[in-house]
């Protein structure tokens, strides 16, 4: 009865819901209104390129309500946006960073870029406090597409630079892939586009800024992790110690990567606040996330795969152009380099080269967004294996199956220098094709035909690499009440780690979920947190949880056992008491709370999992549309996903990560597309031109698991946040391309699959053949 009660997989409901639907829930926005905050605003650019200067100042200071107008001038003594990560680079002796100051300083270099930061009683004020400013413009010619921002007579994002070439950095071995390739008897070719997409998170940006009575400045912000942020903000931009700046995180209504930078509000906010000693919070609106926030994915790619007479790989050649946009973003840089290593998939390549081109332009920067460069290498080589599989005239899964790295290759080295611990990816392709009914669906595309439509079935095998980086620290702790306090440095946005935490802690404890509190977000509860990002939290954070909680079961064990006169050996933990097993002699955890022996070394314990390795979760997405060649119209009719994620923890928390990750890869292949002109304009910078998936486009979602335990990790789990993104976008459109093959003979298309895309694709191939 208790482990089915306690144990690891069970179907428990998730504890936050209760708050969050009954309106509980306590966002940024909230705290600002509960303070009466002042309204910040910035001023932005509306130019994608441009020389400025600010006059009458003094005039906008004194209209009514205004309180603090910093500009460029006003910040001399501030540090800039720093860079998260450092590459490795070739032709040069290291990465070229361009200095991004907070805000703009006598030029810009996207729509946008910052301003002006301007403080009033009401946001009102402010705006007209920004639209009264006198700014004198100076347009020059911008680039926004990376092809031609290469060319040699192309504007230069930085003169300094010389060009828009942002870095070169190439990973693997390029005299094997030579050798590979001349050995070959067929090279399959085939470039993509994987299209820039706006994060679009339920809540959009903000930043609460308090002075406290010592003097401290406190930010409340939504983020991935507040140490993280407090770190870079101090250190780096303000010139702090990091004793005067506290970050707090309430709760966040989504971040997907985008939350877990430091963006220039955060210290301007910091700044604004200790001069007028008062509160002031700036919230974004959708359009400035649109123009300010960091964008995501905007790769363009030619991969080379070399196969022998009996289609197995020899080599695969890569070569990426990735939009890095104005700047250099936190991760921006690291984000298409460290994904790259993915490249060779789930397959036996032995020969592997890749070359990276960053690239600047006049657009918004480019940073990790949910899979952070793993979607954009799964996509490649999953939409060049069906390319492969069509010229040869073979079945995409017997290609595969033929090129599949075996469970008996296990632990199996990459080419690229990935250690794969685990995985049996036959087995789930099998398992996936099998429910999806692919064997029915030769019957379904003749029923289809006969009615006018084009049917399509498409699937892709992906692997990513999460669960890694550097360790998270749990601390546990008994309280007077009985309840449990952990805290931990990483940061739900959403995925429900309160549960999750509280589940596994639970599982040692023996006490109820509502009965631990889980504390997250507070710079002040923890002296260090390396936040959520990469699917670490549960590999990560919850071995840490777990083996916590271990020690802090055995040490209430020996509490009780003392105070019981029992052997340590006889007691139980039981539904938040510890008794002697087989008797009613018990103990709550209370009571154990208020015994004298209760010091602190006995009533709290705390473990760090320091990963040795990324964890591997992998498995198959399989769909099937139908198109309406007459409009274009993409249609999602069924769609399973069979994972491998090594061990679950909570089921139900798990699935609803899968479909989340599905309905975003189905957004980018489907609807998603950031357009900006040859002027730098952005033209889709509202839900009126920039489409996100609805309800109606999403067919059910079959999902399960065929784990295979992760061998690097205490838990066996293998991380799952961004799986769903990373196998959805091929499976979708290797559907869409396997449907426009069969009945129009097009043997290609980029993201998104519009309605318009599709049928212009088809009317062209139907002129050609005219």
């Amino acid at each position: 009865m208790t482990r089915m009660k306690f144990g690891q997989s069970q179907p428990f409901a998730r504890v936050e819901d209760a708050a969050l639907l009954t309106g509980g829930g306590r966002f940024v926005g909230d705290a600002a209104a509960a303070v009466g905050a002042a309204a910040a605003f910035v001023v932005r650019a509306p130019h994608a390129h441009a020389r400025f200067a600010i006059r009458d100042l003094d005039r906008v200071r004194e209209m009514p309500g205004v309180r603090l107008v910093l500009t460029a001038e006003d910040i001399r003594d501030l540090g800039g946006m720093p860079l998260g990560a450092v590459i490795p680079v070739v032709g040069e002796a290291h990465l070229w960073q361009p200095h991004r100051p907070i805000l703009a300083d006598g030029i810009v270099r996207h729509v946008g870029d910052a301003v002006a930061f301007l403080v009033a009683d009401t946001l009102d004020q402010a705006r007209d406090a920004a639209e009264a400013m006198t700014i004198d413009w100076e347009p020059m010619a911008a680039v926004a597409d990376m092809a031609a921002a290469l060319a040699d007579d192309a504007p230069l994002v930085w003169e300094a630079r010389g060009s828009n070439l942002a870095f070169t950095s190439e990973h693997g071995d390029e005299a094997a892939v030579a050798a590979a390739f001349a050995r070959a008897a067929r090279v399959v070719r085939l470039t993509l586009v994987n299209n820039r997409l706006v994060t679009n998170y339920l809540e959009p940006r903000g930043v609460l800024a308090e002075v406290e009575e010592t003097g401290r400045v406190r930010l409340t912000l939504g983020s991935q992790g507040s140490h993280r942020l407090r770190d870079a903000i101090a250190d780096k931009i303000l010139h702090w110690p990091r004793a005067d700046l506290r970050v707090i995180t309430p709760d966040v209504g989504g971040g997907f990567g985008t939350k877990m930078f430091p963006f220039v509000e955060y210290p301007l906010a910091a700044l604004a606040a200790r001069r007028l000693g008062r509160p002031l919070a700036w919230l974004s609106d959708r359009n400035e996330h649109f123009q300010a926030d960091s964008h995501g994915r905007d790769n363009v790619t030619t991969a080379d795969l070399a196969l022998d007479a009996d289609g197995r790989f020899l080599g695969l050649k890569v070569d990426t152009l990735a939009n890095m946009g104005a700047y250099l973003n936190y991760y921006g840089p690291f984000v298409p380099v460290g994904g790259a290593r993915m490249l060779p998939g789930v397959y036996d390549i032995r020969a592997f080269h890749v070359r990276i081109r960053g690239v600047y332009t006049h657009t918004v920067p480019v940073d990790a967004y949910r899979g952070a460069g793993r979607p954009e290498a799964a996509y490649v080589i999953e939409r060049l294996v069906d390319a492969a599989a069509r010229e040869i005239g073979l079945a995409p899964e017997d290609l595969r199956r033929r090129n599949f790295i075996p469970p008996s290759a296990m632990p199996y080295q990459t080419a690229s220098g990935r250690l794969y611990d685990s995985g049996e990816f036959d087995g789930h392709m099998t398992r996936a094709l099998d429910v999806a009914d692919q064997g029915g669906f030769a019957a379904r595309a003749e029923a289809a035909a006969a009615t006018g439509k084009l049917r399509g079935f498409g699937f892709a095998t992906y692997i990513e690499a999460c669960g890694g980086g550097l360790p998270e620290p749990a601390f546990l702790r008994l309280e007077k009440d009985g309840r449990i306090r952990l805290k931990i440095g990483s940061q739900a946005s959403g995925q429900g780690h309160q549960t999750a935490y509280a589940h596994l802690a639970a599982a040692h404890l023996r006490v109820p979920l509502d009965q631990i509190d889980v504390l997250q977000g507070d710079t002040d509860d923890l002296a260090e947190g390396h936040g959520t990002g990469g699917s670490r939290s549960i590999p990560v954070g919850g071995a840490a949880v777990a083996g916590a909680a271990r020690r802090l079961a055995d040490k209430l064990r020996a509490l009780a056992a003392d105070a019981l006169e029992a052997d340590q050996g006889d007691i139980e933990l039981v539904d938040g008491t510890a008794e002697i097993a087989g008797t009613d002699r018990r103990l709550t955890f209370a009571d154990l709370a208020a015994l004298p022996a209760a010091t602190e070394d006995r009533i709290a314990a705390q473990d760090a999992f320091a990963p040795t390795e990324a964890t591997y979760p992998n498995g198959t997405h399989a769909c099937e549309v139908e198109i309406d060649p007459e409009t274009g119209t993409v249609t999602l009719l069924r769609y399973v996903v069979v994972d491998d994620f090594g061990a679950v923890v909570t089921p139900a928390l798990l699935e609803g990560q899968v479909q989340g990750g599905i309905v975003q890869g189905i957004g980018q292949a489907l609807h998603e597309r950031t357009v900006y002109d040859e002027a730098g304009q952005l033209l889709t910078a509202s839900f009126m031109d920039y489409a996100l998936p609805r309800a109606a486009d999403i067919p059910p979602l079959h999902f399960e698991t065929r784990n295979v335990p992760c061998t690097t990790n205490p838990l066996g789990v293998k991380g799952a946040g961004e799986a769903g993104a990373i196998g959805s976008c091929p499976a979708v459109m290797n559907a869409v391309v396997d449907a426009l093959w069969r009945g129009c003979g097009i043997a290609h298309l980029d993201m998104p699959a519009t309605p318009a895309a599709v049928r212009s694709a088809i009317a062209a191939r139907a002129l050609s053949e005219s």
